[in-house]
Parts: structure tokens; C-alpha cells; sequence
């Protein structure tokens, strides 16, 4: 009879998928530029915008300009689509999240298209967006995101995202 395998300590468990999700935005330098951030808790994902001169479009109102915002939607839908493969993997035991690094990164679904929809100015402060995988098949993804600043009930842009997905195994090696 073999002894029963104790359950890894709740640590290392969060050091690994924190160390996956670190990969998987670091491995993308336009999410660096714009100094995008991702809080994990559990599986679900917030990307936060912290607030930059840089990212002000029109310096009247001021207001974050449009193009700021909606690369800020589509990494967070990317990112959350690519989260959701990589959590699956992992969490089946199928992904080492030590194997991701610089040499070994997760390939990225293409958008096919995207969809923003403006509600109200941006402003000079950070932003918060969480998107939700609508649907998710071997070829083709749908995704939906929302973004807020002071009020999680007042969003100030939300979009909608078609992706082509990965082909050839979820890694790519560089």
C-alpha cells in the first residue's frame, strides 16, 4: 500500500500560478509600455490601468485618449483568453508553469476583430477591467470585457472581441 501524497502547501501552488501569469504578461512588451497589470485571484483576473500623463488623449477635459483605452480592453480580453488555456493546462497537471519563460512562451490568440463601445470619458486615474470568455472552441473565441475607474457599477468603456485561436499546442518556443 502506498502512502497517501499530501496536498502541495497553498503557497507554492499560488507562487506557481502567480509565476505563470508573471510569463504570460511579461512575454508581451506593449502590455509593459502601457503598464498594464493583472491582480489573480483564484482563476479570475482584474487588469489594472494605473493612471499615466502618457495615456491623457485630450488634455482639455482631460481624458484618456480612445486608443489607450481600447488597447487596454483588448489586452485585458487577451490576456484573460490566454489565462483560461494556461489555468486549464496547469491545472490538469498537462503545463509546467516552470517550463514558461523568455525560451518557452504561450502563443497568443489574433484578434479578428474588436468592438469598443465609449460610455463616458476616461479619467486621469487608474482604470480596472475584467473580461468574461463567452465562448471558447479549438478555432475561435468570443470575448467581453468591461472597464471602470472609481465605481464598478459606472463602467466608462466595455468591448467585445473575436479571437482566432492558438494552433500547434499552446507553447511556442523561442
Amino acid at each position: 500500500m502506498s502512502p497517501r501524497q499530501r496536498p502541495e502547501p497553498v503557497q507554492v501552488v499560488k507562487q506557481r500560478r502567480d509565476a505563470a501569469l508573471r510569463a504570460l504578461v511579461q512575454s508581451v512588451p506593449y502590455i509593459r509600455f502601457l503598464g498594464i497589470e493583472f491582480e489573480r485571484r483564484g482563476d479570475e483576473l482584474t487588469a489594472i490601468l494605473p493612471f499615466d500623463e502618457k495615456l491623457i488623449g485630450n488634455p482639455l477635459l482631460p481624458a484618456l485618449h480612445g486608443g489607450a483605452t481600447a488597447a487596454f480592453l483588448e489586452v485585458a480580453a487577451i490576456i484573460e483568453l490566454s489565462w483560461s488555456l494556461i489555468w486549464e493546462e496547469m491545472e490538469s497537471g498537462r503545463l509546467d508553469p516552470q517550463r514558461l519563460g523568455p525560451d518557452c512562451l504561450p502563443r497568443l490568440p489574433k484578434t479578428i476583430d474588436f468592438t469598443v463601445d465609449y460610455l463616458r470619458s476616461g479619467l486621469p486615474r487608474d482604470a480596472y477591467a475584467r473580461a468574461r470568455v463567452n465562448r471558447s472552441g479549438r478555432r475561435y473565441a468570443s470575448v467581453h470585457v468591461e472597464a471602470w475607474q472609481d465605481n464598478r457599477a459606472r463602467l466608462f468603456a466595455q468591448a467585445t472581441g473575436h479571437f482566432l485561436m492558438p494552433q500547434g499546442g499552446l507553447l511556442r518556443h523561442g
